[in-house]
């Protein structure tokens, strides 16, 4: 997949494109949909399926007090459009001057001088441009003069719309069972291995300490079976998310991760973990005997929902 980023737009456009537009947080059911529709038009045009996305979001510039935590890191997000059949995405690096284009300007340099649009798909509630001002309509009026098509991808979903923000909802009650649905995959944390204090390695259980984003969305404080991609494959994997309320409150939010059976060093590492279902609440226990007791019970857990979902592997952790 080409990736087109701010300094590679000097090059002669490669070819006439289909586009579709948005931040494409988490890739989720109705991200899919729309993609799968972009990649099916591309094919009827002779045009490479292209998707316009933003770095930062937009909201991390304009409201940054109250912007959404991200569920994917850029990478991930490429990687995933990647594995959709997207041939080519033009990401553009958001800041107050991108802020200030206004929508027709936005069309005219971005989708016809530098990807020679023929076909334009977004939802059909989409804004884009300064003070959010580019809607369906302009896209389509200006489209006439400039000569590209417009589709409107209906809002996808069964009981109820399928966005990043009811993922987020979900993570937020530390129901990832919820959240899985909406993605159509596991929710995925990417981060690297960092030392910690040597606690669960005291405790027979050692683990890797994941270091992500400061605006990475993360599950609600909680013990979660789940699953970490290594060299050779996903292995099963408990994973904690919280302050260590046995030993001490630090405040800060920790994801410690137990791979069931692996020994080695993983400091450095690049680690995707997968979180499958929840098991339990943080809670402290009345010794340490207790607290490993229990552990061993989250860990068997853990093995025994990792072996249900090897026959759906496909489905849930791509």
């Amino acid at each position: 997949m080409r990736v087109l980023r701010d300094g590679d737009m000097n090059d002669a456009p490669a070819g006439p494109s289909v586009v579709a537009m948005g931040v494409f947080d988490g890739l989720h059911r109705g991200h899919q949909a729309v993609i799968a529709q972009l990649v099916e038009l591309a094919q009827s045009y002779q045009a490479l399926a292209t998707v316009v996305t933003f770095d930062p979001s937009p909201a991390m510039v304009l409201a940054p007090d109250k912007a959404p935590r991200l569920l994917v890191t850029l990478d991930q997000r490429l990687e995933g459009l990647a594995a959709l059949g997207v041939e080519q995405v033009r990401v553009l690096s958001f800041d107050e001057a991108l802020a200030k284009v206004s929508a027709r300007e936005f069309i005219d340099r971005v989708l016809v001088l530098e990807l020679m649009a023929r076909c334009v798909v977004v939802g059909e509630d989409f804004h884009f441009g300064h003070n959010r001002e580019g809607t369906v309509e302009l896209l389509r009026e200006v489209g006439a003069e400039r000569g590209f098509d417009v589709v409107a991808a209906p809002l996808a979903g069964d009981t109820e719309r399928w966005s990043s923000t009811s993922v987020r909802h979900a993570l937020e009650r530390g129901d990832v069972e919820e959240a899985n649905r909406v993605l159509g995959h596991a929710f995925m944390l990417r981060g690297s291995v960092v030392h910690g204090d040597a606690r669960g390695e005291e405790l027979g259980y050692p683990t890797a300490n994941l270091a992500v984003s400061s605006v990475q969305a993360l599950p609600r404080e909680g013990v979660y079976a789940g699953a970490a991609y290594l060299d050779d494959g996903w292995w099963p994997a408990a994973i904690s998310v919280g302050t260590r309320p046995q030993f001490y409150q630090s405040g800060e939010l920790l994801v410690e991760v137990y791979v069931v059976g692996f020994s080695g060093n993983l400091y450095g590492f690049n680690l995707d973990v997968a979180f499958l279902a929840h098991l339990r609440d943080q809670r402290t226990f009345s010794s340490v005997r207790k607290l490993t007791a229990q552990i061993e019970r989250d860990v068997t857990e853990t093995q025994r929902l990792f072996g249900e979902l090897s026959n759906h592997e496909d489905q849930l952790l791509r």
